[in-house]
């Protein structure tokens, strides 16, 4: 039966129905590869390295007054902290307003003495059009590597399409007015799983340091590793990172759940949000490539053909930008519903040309890593997160582990 044709199971993970219904993705087929606007300040990340990032889509309808304390994970430590708020997916402009960066403590809390004003060009406001992004000013004083941080956003004004991240695996907190130069928790109540309009922190780490950005969908995004635990497979090799030789210490996870690599839905394919996910990030080195389970599982799925021409268009165009690429085998699924011998066909074709055609600057065989010696199409047992296809704490702290550190310090920053 040919790759168009065969029947499929078209029930789909609940969070991710959720994510399609809250507007996650366009769900539209591109014409071809779409790079991104360039952001609207692209001289304002000067020499910095990337330490937190985020992919963003739509996410459902901006609000005004609406107060944002987002809590995100450093990589790599510096001075000259940045945010970039992004108004990406929005339909009309985005007023910020006080925006602050501290510690977090617990909760909402945070260290006392911790919590300063961010500025946009000397100015505490800042308007951003609609599919614009902007980069703050850079605050004096040095941001600790493999730390919770909290970036506080009042938004007075807004309207249309929200832009932010639906699953962060992290809890974050929203409130009604501007509380933002608070430290304690008393105004900020309401949770979040979500990240809104911002996108990416750097800082300026000792000289010489860089950063690798993975491009992936849901296994990349976290889901089923623990939340509020950071525990996402590039959280683990962060922390292996900052431990090993190399001078790429900063991870930026450019993962979005359902996401493909070669068609829109949910979120902009691959191809299409290469530009702003990953080559506009500062200090990034390298992509890491992990992506192309949900083309295969798709109706119509993707044949093996397809994803290999997609491979090699993101290689060419990563490497146009100085950018090394390592790719990831495509891991085991089968237990899935939408798995099928065809599929499966598709993906051991996939993960050949991955492992032996030359075309990336380096390998990590998550397949091998991740595969019942038994059942080599079937996740291992002890890595499964409970659906067969997305790993557990385990299977992500294994998937780290597999990656050589030498293979990420090749690109130019």
């Amino acid at each position: 039966m040919s790759r168009t044709a065969r029947p499929r199971c078209r029930a789909a993970l609940a969070a991710l129905s959720c994510c399609v219904a809250l507007g996650c993705g366009t769900g539209s087929v591109p014409q071809g590869d779409q790079p991104s606007p360039p952001p609207s300040a692209p001289a304002a990340a000067g020499h910095g390295v990337v330490t937190w990032a985020s992919s963003a889509g739509r996410v459902g309808e901006a609000a005004d007054g609406r107060g944002y304390r987002l809590m995100v994970h450093t990589s790599v430590g510096g001075s000259g902290l940045r945010v970039r708020l992004s108004n990406a997916f929005g339909d009309q402009p985005v007023t910020f307003d006080n925006v602050h960066a501290g510690l977090r403590r617990d909760g909402a809390a945070l260290v006392p003495g911790s919590n300063r004003r961010l500025t946009f060009g000397g100015a505490r406001s800042v308007t951003v059009p609609a599919g614009g992004i902007v980069y703050s000013d850079p605050l004096p004083g040095h941001v600790p590597a493999g730390r919770t941080l909290a970036v506080s956003l009042y938004v007075p004004r807004a309207g249309g399409a929200l832009t932010g991240h639906w699953l962060a695996m992290r809890t974050s907190y929203t409130t009604d007015g501007d509380h933002t130069a608070q430290e304690g928790a008393a105004h900020w109540k309401q949770r979040t799983g979500s990240w809104f309009y911002l996108d990416a922190v750097t800082v300026r780490p000792r000289k010489g340091t860089g950063a690798v950005v993975a491009l992936g969908d849901s296994i990349t995004d976290g889901w089923h590793s623990t939340t509020d635990r950071d525990r996402r497979w590039p959280d683990y090799l962060a922390r292996r990172l900052a431990a090993s030789g190399t001078t790429v210490k900063g991870v930026a996870n450019a993962g979005i759940a359902g996401n493909k690599l070669l068609l829109d839905g949910p979120g902009q394919s691959a191809l299409n949000r290469l530009q702003r996910d990953a080559l506009s990030l500062p200090g990034v080195r390298t992509v890491f490539l992990f992506q192309g389970v949900n083309d295969i599982k798709a109706e119509p799925g993707a044949t093996g053909a397809g994803l290999i021409a997609g491979y090699r268009r993101l290689i060419d165009r990563a490497h146009a930008a100085g950018k090394c690429v390592v790719g990831a085998t495509i891991a085991p699924f089968k237990g899935w519903q939408e798995w099928d011998p065809a599929g499966e066909a598709v993906r051991q074709q996939v993960n050949a040309f991955i492992r032996d055609s030359g075309a990336f600057d380096g390998v990590t065989d998550f397949d091998r890593v991740l595969r019942s010696p038994h059942d080599p199409e079937r996740i291992l047992p002890v890595f499964d997160g409970g659906d067969h296809l997305h790993p557990n704490d385990k299977g992500m702290r294994a998937m780290a582990d597999a990656v050589d550190p030498k293979t990420l310090d090749c690109g130019t920053g």
